[in-house]
């Protein structure tokens, strides 16, 4: 009767023959050397900038939100369509402000326009357009337009007048009041006219309007009711 091998002894294969299969430690050894050369897949889709000293990281996504824009052609995910050195690190070395690039990778991850006190549109105005990113070029121009407009047209001015009315015209002066017109001030000066033994009051009345409806300064002719309150009050 044949002996087998010993217990607990591989048998050695033959010298012709082929291999036997790898222990469970050299497999996982082998796999273990294998994940630490190869970076993760999920390293790709994040890309990061040096723009003028200051470093910034984003997705390959949110960079290329803008198809034909300067960063899109820079890092996209089909072959970079420009050519730009890159520093120690990786980073795509770009030759700008950072202070104002803040505010054109925000509008790329979120569609929004947010600016610091601090920053000057006109500046924002100029990164977008050196990364042509059309959309926020427009957004830009549209929101210096819109302060422009603002600050033309400067405080709001009024126009007063001093109406002098009897006790009896005040309520009907008052309610027939239009235009804008809007009550200020009442003033009592006393009793100057007797009609037969009643004394008649006196009063000022002061209105005033905004001067809204002007244009270079020269008020537009009242409408007929503006003109019925003048006459019924006007005793200067």
């Amino acid at each position: 009767m044949a002996e087998g091998p010993p217990r607990g002894r591989t048998p050695s294969p033959s010298p012709g023959g082929a291999p036997g299969p790898p222990s469970p430690r050299a497999a996982g050894a082998a796999a273990g050397s294998a994940g630490a050369l190869s970076p993760p897949a999920a390293a790709s889709k994040w890309v990061r900038l040096n723009v003028g000293g200051t470093y910034f990281v984003s997705t390959r996504q949110t960079l290329c939100r803008e198809p034909k824009s300067f960063l899109c052609r820079l890092c996209c995910q089909d072959g970079p369509e420009l050519g730009s050195d890159k520093d120690e690190t990786g980073a795509y070395l770009i030759d700008r402000d950072p202070t104002y690039f803040g505010p054109i990778l925000n509008y790329l991850r979120h569609g929004k326009l947010i600016i610091n006190k601090e920053l000057a549109e006109e500046g924002v105005l100029e990164e977008a357009e050196f990364y042509n990113i059309a959309s926020l070029v427009r957004l830009v121009k549209e929101r210096i337009r819109d302060n422009e407009n603002r600050t033309s047209q400067g405080p709001v001015k009024h126009v007063y007048r001093v109406l002098q009315c009897q006790e009896e015209e005040l309520t009907q002066m008052v309610s027939t009041m239009s235009d804008g017109w809007k009550f200020e001030q009442l003033i009592s000066i006393g009793s100057s006219y007797n009609y037969g033994n009643e004394d008649q009051a006196e009063f000022l009345c002061v209105v005033s309007r905004e001067l809204n409806n002007s244009t270079n300064g020269i008020v537009k002719e009242p409408s007929e009711k503006a003109k019925i309150l003048q006459e019924r009050g006007s005793r200067m």
